[in-house]
C-alpha cells in the first residue's frame, strides 16, 4: 500500500455523498419539471383561483390590470413554478430526508420522522389559513378604506409577489410547534422555561407579523395571534413527546422553589 492510498480511500466516501447529493438534486429538479408542464397549461386557471379573494371584495366595475408588456404571461407562468414546488414539495423534503437519514441514530430517526411530516403538514395549513381566512379579510379592509374617487386596480404581478409573502409567512409560522419541540428535545430549553416566556414571545409575534406581512394591522394580527396560540400547542407537544420534559421542570420548580 502505497502512502497515498490512505488519502484516496478517505476521499471516497466524500465523493460518495457528493454524488447522490447530486443525484438528488436532480430527482427534485425532474420532479418540479415534470410538475410544471402540465401546470403551466392551466397557468391563467390557476391565476384566477388566486385572485379570487381579491375579486370577491373588489368593487364592481373593478378588476386587476397588467401594467407591463410581458406579465399577462410571465405572471401565471410564475404562479405555475410556485405551485410545481409547492405540490412537489414532500417528494423535495423526502429526498433531503433520505441523504441525511443515513447519519443519525436509530433514535434520532424515530423522532425526525413526525417532526417533518408535522412540518409540511403545518407549513400547508399556513397557507390554506392564508388563503380562506387572511387574504379575504386583509382585502375586505382595505378596500373599505380606499379614499373616494379611487379606482382599486391591482397589477397582477404585485398581488403575486402580495400573496406570495403572506403564503411564505404563514407557512413559516405555523412551523412554531416543531420549533419548540425541538429546542426542547436537543436540550436547549424546557416547555416550563417557554412557558415563562409567553409576554416575550407575544411582542415578538406582532413584532414578526410587522416585518414578514403587508403594511396593515389586519394582516399582522392575523399572522401574530396565530403564532402565539402555535407557541402554546407547541409547549403541550414538548412537555407530551419530549421524554423527561415533565421531569425536568419539576426539578428546575423545586430547585426555584428551595
Amino acid at each position: 500500500m502505497t502512502p497515498d492510498e490512505p488519502e484516496e480511500f478517505a476521499e471516497q466516501p466524500f465523493l460518495s455523498h457528493l454524488i447522490e447529493l447530486r443525484a438528488r438534486l436532480l430527482r427534485c429538479l425532474w420532479a418540479i419539471g415534470i410538475l410544471l408542464i402540465p401546470l403551466s397549461l392551466f397557468a391563467n386557471r390557476l391565476f384566477s383561483v388566486l385572485a379570487a379573494p381579491l375579486l370577491a371584495k373588489l368593487p364592481s366595475g373593478n378588476s386587476l390590470i397588467a401594467t407591463q408588456v410581458v406579465t399577462p404571461f410571465l405572471t401565471p407562468f410564475k404562479l405555475a413554478a410556485v405551485t410545481a414546488v409547492f405540490v412537489a414539495m414532500p417528494y423535495l423534503l423526502w429526498q433531503i430526508w433520505s441523504f441525511v437519514a443515513p447519519g443519525l441514530y436509530q433514535h434520532e430517526k424515530r423522532f425526525a420522522y413526525p417532526m417533518l411530516v408535522m412540518s409540511i403538514g403545518l407549513f400547508y395549513l399556513g397557507v390554506a389559513f392564508a388563503y380562506f381566512v387572511a387574504l379575504p379579510l386583509t382585502f375586505g379592509f382595505i378596500t373599505s378604506t380606499a379614499p373616494q374617487g379611487v379606482a382599486v386596480m391591482t397589477d397582477i404581478a404585485a398581488y403575486l409577489d402580495f400573496t406570495l409573502t403572506v403564503f411564505f409567512a404563514f407557512g413559516l409560522a405555523f412551523q412554531i410547534p416543531v420549533l419548540t419541540v425541538l429546542l426542547a428535545w436537543a436540550g436547549i430549553t424546557t416547555p416550563a422555561v417557554m412557558a415563562r416566556a409567553r409576554p416575550y414571545v407575544l411582542v415578538g409575534a406582532f413584532t414578526v407579523g410587522m416585518l414578514l406581512t403587508p403594511p396593515d394591522v389586519f394582516s399582522q394580527a392575523l399572522l401574530a395571534l396565530p403564532t402565539y396560540l402555535l407557541y402554546e400547542l407547541g409547549i403541550v407537544l414538548a412537555r407530551i413527546l419530549v421524554p423527561g420534559a415533565r421531569e425536568v421542570d419539576a426539578q428546575r420548580r423545586q430547585s426555584e422553589s428551595s
